[in-house]
């Protein structure tokens, strides 16, 4: 597998695109994913985009979209967020992306007024909508397990009926490590996402709330998730996801540090190309 970062590191530490990419590349990571905005990025923007991955040779695999819309209670408002993620959808083609990272929202109202089942099927109803669009142009959806107690994709067991549910073929799984600690589970439940998933982030938490830490600043216990994850014999990268540095003026050691954790753990089970 490869070695990447989602780019929003650098963006929220205040450092512009391009410097930002080419540290990027520089440090030593084999691929980039994009967060942005597609309803509103200047399209200078996205040539800058594409002129700096292309001369530092750093393919972009993924494009990330949180759209908790999708399954709001709101016709208007699900419709607008299904237009806005197809928006999105151009974007990876256009950048040659792999796949779509898609995160979904929550049961409101602690799932008492709208029955539950009515949300699930309004987020299949729009994940198929999309996993068809991408599909015309050979884009996967990678959906996003978050492990918040309403979230719609909360553990694996229903990140594996949603997919299924879906039944489309480039509908699969982003595994993030850390998530899957913080909704507790275990290295061993990650099998049942065989011939599912197509993406990972990585990253390192306290073991109680998100963190997006570099991998050794936590709790988390890498090696047997990571095995786990090699084990499912899929080819994809490893995205590092990267909260705020506590200090932003040293982003570039952050990331560094967080490259270079990574990267030996990778190599400790030989899951990097």
């Amino acid at each position: 597998m490869k070695l990447g970062i989602i780019n929003s590191a650098f963006d929220q530490a205040g450092v512009d695109t391009k410097t930002g990419l080419e540290h990027i590349a520089r440090i030593g990571f084999d691929t980039v994913d994009v967060f942005t905005e597609a309803m509103t990025v200047p399209e200078e923007e996205l040539r800058l985009i594409e002129k700096t991955c292309g001369d530092n040779n750093l393919p972009i695999v993924s494009v990330v979209v949180v759209a908790a819309g999708l399954i709001d209670f709101n016709d208007p408002v699900r419709d607008f967020h299904l237009e806005r993620v197809k928006k999105f959808v151009d974007l990876a083609v256009r950048f040659k992306a792999n796949n779509l990272l898609l995160v979904l929202g929550e049961y409101i109202w602690q799932r008492e007024v709208i029955p539950p089942e009515v949300q699930w099927q309004w987020g299949l109803e729009n994940t198929r909508a999309i996993a068809d669009y991408a599909g015309e142009n050979g884009v996967e959806v990678a959906l996003e397990l978050e492990p918040f107690r309403l979230s719609l994709l909360n553990n694996v067991k229903e990140m594996v009926r949603f997919i299924d549910d879906c039944d489309r073929p480039n509908v699969k799984a982003n595994i993030d490590v850390s998530h899957l600690v913080l909704a507790d589970v275990s290295p061993a439940e990650v099998s049942s996402l065989k011939g599912k998933a197509t993406h990972v982030h990585i990253s390192d938490c306290d073991g109680k709330v998100h963190g997006d830490l570099p991998p050794g600043r936590g709790v988390v216990k890498f090696s047997p998730y990571l095995q786990a994850i090699k084990d499912l014999e899929f080819d994809g990268s490893v995205s590092l996801e990267l909260g705020y540095s506590p200090d932003p003026s040293k982003i570039v050691e952050w990331v560094e540090e967080a490259y270079s954790s990574t990267a030996e753990m990778m190599a400790q089970v030989g899951l990097r190309d």
